[in-house]
């Protein structure tokens, strides 16, 4: 099933203010909340997609991808919808889930997630996929059209060589944390109200390292410089992005790489445009060769030559039409090339050209009071 507009999910408009947001989620998390509403599915489900929709709107970044690309831009940013998004949501409102719940956050994750289960480790041991990457790639007009392969350069976080991802400078692993007690959570009480906030001493994680690798802190990822190619398809759209699975942020805990996203911007070009799979551009003649027709040599994108015919009487702006002269399409075949006639009028003449045109007139006999032409043929 598609999903829905997260303007829509949340029931606010698109120009909504983030405190509008921010009150709109809270007032379906309250109604759909796991504990009030227990073995219930739908609103489970419309529980993870008020929290989802939240994630993404409650984020001036994120928002600001999700209108310009939609879903596609949100997913070039890290995505939403997975675990680890939301966590960062519940973690805002502890109100909510720290008050319903009597696991508090850690209980509502592992009820929508399936955390826990007796897998033998704590919550922050859990392997979490790691988050997706955006790269801007700017491309030519000419490696859009005919595609290209193309060397980038970025940065991604990997598992620590040191201590070969555990985190541990001796190897000796983690322990549960003293302080929460593997939950990544503690209470504090505030007259009727008992809200679950973020434990300062494994800050969520559940467990703890004794002696943190100094390369990377005990995080077990480290920064990597990576460079890899990126195959570009022929006829790729500025604002299109290509996907390559696996070359994200390296998870935590051993969890599986994110993918990295490649959004394309094509620069434009000094003398074509482009229409979908159609190239258009303008070439000038002169004034006798838009009367008497002939052939004119022309330079295509590829920069090849080749002749157009140009029929007696072209007017100025006429289109001419060049068959699969344009951009590559599947099947193998390709859009077309439309050129505008734009006619020159010479604004200096030699005496015998002077003459030459007072006797076409002559003969011609050229209207004095002209009548306007009708709209409707200069559509034609």
């Amino acid at each position: 099933m598609a999903k829905r507009d997260y303007y829509e999910v949340l029931g606010v408009a698109k120009d909504s203010t983030k405190d509008d947001i921010k009150k709109a989620y809270r007032r379906l998390a309250i109604l759909n909340h796991p504990d009030k509403n227990p073995g219930d599915k739908p609103a489970e489900e419309r529980f993870k997609e008020a929290t989802e929709a939240y994630e993404v709107l409650g984020d001036d970044q994120k928002r600001k991808a999700y209108d310009q690309f939609g879903f596609a831009g949100v997913e070039g940013m890290g995505g939403a919808g997975s675990p680890q998004d939301f966590s960062s949501v519940f973690k805002d409102f502890e109100d909510i889930f720290g008050g319903f719940s009597s696991g508090g956050f850690s209980n509502i994750f592992d009820t929508l997630f399936g955390g826990g289960g007796g897998d033998g480790r704590s919550r922050g041991e859990r392997a979490s996929r790691g988050a997706n990457l955006r790269y801007d790639l700017e491309l030519t007009f000419e490696q859009a059209v005919f595609g290209a392969s193309v060397e980038i350069a970025y940065t991604k976080n990997d598992s620590c060589k040191t201590c070969k991802g555990s985190g541990s400078a001796d190897g000796a692993g983690k322990r549960v944390c003293p302080t929460c007690q593997g939950s990544g959570q503690v209470r504090r009480s505030s007259g009727f109200f008992s809200i679950a906030q973020t434990c300062p001493s494994c800050r969520g994680e559940g467990s703890v390292i004794e002696k943190p690798c100094r390369d990377c802190a005990g995080s077990g990822l480290a920064k990597k410089k990576q460079k890899i190619k990126v195959t570009i398809p022929a006829g790729v759209e500025d604002g299109k992005r290509v996907s390559i699975p696996g070359q994200g942020d390296t998870g935590p805990n051993g969890g599986s790489p994110g993918d990295l996203y490649v959004f394309m911007h094509v620069r434009g070009h000094e003398y074509f445009e482009r229409d979908g799979a159609d190239l258009y551009c303008a070439i000038p003649i002169s004034l006798t060769m838009a009367a008497l027709g002939g052939e004119v040599g022309f330079a295509t994108i590829e920069g090849k030559t080749i002749k157009v015919s140009v029929p007696a009487g072209t007017q100025n702006g006429k289109m001419l039409r060049v068959r699969e002269e344009g951009v590559p399409v599947a099947g193998g075949r390709r859009g077309d090339l439309y050129l505008k006639i734009l006619v020159q009028v010479p604004q200096k003449l030699t005496k015998r050209g002077r003459e030459l045109l007072e006797q076409l007139r002559e003969s011609e006999g050229e209207d004095p009071q002209p009548q306007p032409v009708k709209l409707s043929e200069l559509k034609n």
